[in-house]
């Protein structure tokens, strides 16, 4: 076949021929050749002026042709995402998942099936449907539980039920209005050097006879700066005229719960009637103790008055404001609901007041769990003692506001209560109380709240639910993934209104740290190695220095307490907040379990919506982004 174009040129200079194949209708190119050697060695000018506008018309078809190729891909793909998507919303719309598809196919007749989707129907969807019908009757348990709480809460603040202190006689001894016993103060601490100024100035300043309040400070740090410190700052308020003591024990065992023990132990505090006890970070108002003892006067059964926690820096972070959420339904619901009907809870540990005969009654400080606090209250409560909690009295701490520091207490916290439950059992059985107190302290107090919320979190929402997308024959309703989640986070809310923003945030955090739970939970109910981990949990003294300038600033001070210099004071938190802000250089950490967890919930929400599962997709996809997030330390402030 002879070229398509002549170009007028000698039959032996081929030239850039495009050869074309007429076999059907349809014209296809076969051969695009390249110049030739002597298209670019032409030595004579007047053909080369030929050749250069020859080539030029080549390239011309040739760009045409590639252009009309390129234009022809571009027209096929379009087509094809439109029919994709629009595959997809049929799906949706129609509402067909993998079962149906497996169901018509069982229906169409067909001899053989799948032999996996055989295998799955027959051996992993049973067992599956098995756990996920257990763990929703779990969760409808724990949130039928949470419910009667949040009415009892409803019904204290109808009805105004507080407790009401006696109001005591003029003291003849001191000449002080009101109840005025012998009071000890303790504040324990571990190398919490920066808060150890702020809480020892608050508790210097309690309005209390000063002879008949003694501090003890009791130091267990093992960095000898900071032993120093905290002793120069004792011998400081003792020439102020505190009664405050130094005290450090030579051999730390047992933890706070050996450091407790071994302050109890000395001789003069048989004298005292009380003890107020205050971790280092917490700084107590001056009239505490006017509102806390006097609920001991003429009540002979109380062993325990506890106040509430504040937060100082609960705004400081999204971490700090999501624990705000969850500790303020502890305290307002929780524990004053019980301290109201049934007279019992966990002691926290600090910002209360024991009667000290009730803490020998019960044993005395013992070193056995991480939860010493919580032990020392289960045994007082088998022995018949009473405790008291005042919602409306509130002692200033700090909220960790790391997520590393963060994940380490609460760590502690829900491994030192199985270990506790553990120990306690069969004392709970052979104790003398009342049935009704027995099942209350074995059913609600440790398996309900403490064993079983955590298990049923992780092990319905991080594992059953992906998994759920995967096995389409093990079935979760909606009403378990959304409805009543929803409904429980807005009764957690409700304690702390201004967090009302945050609602979605701390649905999927708390399902986030139900890992972190879940985990200290076998540690400590199967006695792992972490289950008897102790970790200072990590201070910062920032958010709390103004509170302690406003304190040494009042122009009048409380009878029989004394306060030093507020120029040295000032000089001394300045110098700490230029301390401060010398930090070492941050970094984020990285949680493997978390980014596993996040890996699943992801790829189950992309299948999620591939099934058609409807609102199990956007669970899952923000629930992968929380595990996300965590397990990238992106919440919270970083470490050093």
């Amino acid at each position: 076949m002879a070229p398509l174009f002549d170009w007028g040129v000698k039959e032996s200079h081929r030239g850039t021929p495009v050869v074309v194949k007429m076999e059907n209708p349809n014209w296809s190119m076969v051969e695009l050749e390249g110049p030739s050697e002597e298209d670019l060695l032409m030595t004579d000018p007047n053909s080369r002026d030929k050749g250069r506008g020859k080539n030029a018309k080549q390239l011309t078809w040739v760009l045409l042709l590639k252009a009309h190729r390129a234009a022809g891909c571009l027209t096929s793909i379009a087509p094809a995402l439109l029919g994709l998507v629009s595959a997809v919303k049929r799906r949706v719309a129609s509402g067909r998942t993998d079962t149906d598809a497996d169901n018509d196919i069982r229906g169409g007749g067909r001899e053989k099936e799948n032999p996996t989707v055989k295998s799955r129907v027959e051996y992993l969807a049973p067992p599956l449907q098995f756990l996920t019908n257990a763990c929703i009757i779990l969760f409808l348990f724990q949130s039928l539980d949470r419910l009667v709480l949040c009415l009892g809460c409803f019904w204290i603040r109808f009805k105004k039920i507080k407790p009401v202190p006696k109001d005591g006689a003029v003291d003849l001894e001191s000449g002080e209005k009101g109840f005025c016993p012998m009071v000890l103060v303790q504040i324990p601490m571990c190398n919490e050097k920066e808060v150890y100024q702020q809480s020892i100035a608050a508790v210097c300043n309690l309005d209390w006879p000063k002879s008949k309040l003694l501090i003890q400070v009791l130091d267990d740090s093992d960095d000898p700066a900071t032993q120093l410190l905290i002793k120069e700052e004792v011998q400081k308020w003792q020439q102020e005229g505190a009664n405050i003591l130094y005290r450090h024990r030579v051999i730390r065992d047992g933890y706070k719960a050996g450091n407790l023990k071994s302050a109890m132990n000395c001789s003069y505090v048989k004298d005292y009637e009380f003890v107020a006890i205050f971790d280092a970070d917490f700084q107590p108002t001056p009239d505490f103790l006017r509102k806390t003892v006097p609920h001991f006067k003429d009540n002979g059964e109380l062993g325990l008055v506890q106040a509430r926690w504040s937060f100082v820096n609960k705004d400081e972070n999204l971490l700090t404001r999501l624990q705000n959420i969850n500790l303020s339904f502890h305290f307002e619901v929780e524990q004053q609901v019980n301290g109201i009907f049934i007279h019992f809870f966990g002691f926290n540990g600090t910002a209360g007041v024991w009667r000290i005969k009730a803490l020998e009654d019960a044993g005395g400080w013992l070193e056995r769990t991480t939860v010493e606090d919580m032990d020392i209250a289960v045994r007082a409560h088998l022995h018949g003692w009473k405790f008291i909690f005042l919602n409306d009295v509130e002692c200033q701490c700090e909220l960790p506001e790391s997520y590393e520091a963060y994940r380490k207490q609460q760590h502690r916290w829900h491994s030192g209560p199985m270990q506790l439950f553990r120990l306690c059992l069969p004392d709970i059985i052979k104790s003398k109380i009342s049935v009704w107190k027995k099942f209350n302290i074995i059913f609600l107090f440790f398996l309900l709240r403490k064993l079983i919320l955590p298990f049923y979190s992780f092990t319905l929402f991080c594992i059953i639910l992906p998994m759920t997308m995967f096995v389409p024959e093990a079935e979760l309703p909606a009403w378990v993934v959304c409805y009543i989640p929803a409904a429980m986070s807005f009764l957690n809310i409700l304690p702390a209104p201004k967090s009302f923003p945050f609602i979605v945030p701390y649905l999927l955090f708390e399902n986030t740290m139900s890992v972190t739970k879940f985990n200290a939970m076998i540690s400590g109910l199967f006695q792992l190695g972490s289950a008897y981990e102790w970790v200072v949990t990590k201070k910062s003294g920032q958010s709390s220095e103004g509170d302690l300038v406003s304190l040494i600033e009042k122009p009048k001070h409380q009878r029989g307490s004394s306060a030093p210099d507020l120029e040295e004071i000032k000089e001394e938190i300045l110098k700490q907040q230029q301390k401060v802000s010398k930090k070492k250089k941050k970094h984020n950490r990285i949680y493997m379990k978390e980014l596993a967890l996040a890996f699943l919930l992801l790829t189950a929400s992309a299948r999620s919506l591939l099934s058609a599962q409807g609102i199990h997709f956007y669970f899952l996809l923000f629930q992968g982004i929380s595990f996300l997030l965590v397990g990238l330390d992106l919440i919270g402030e970083q470490v050093d």
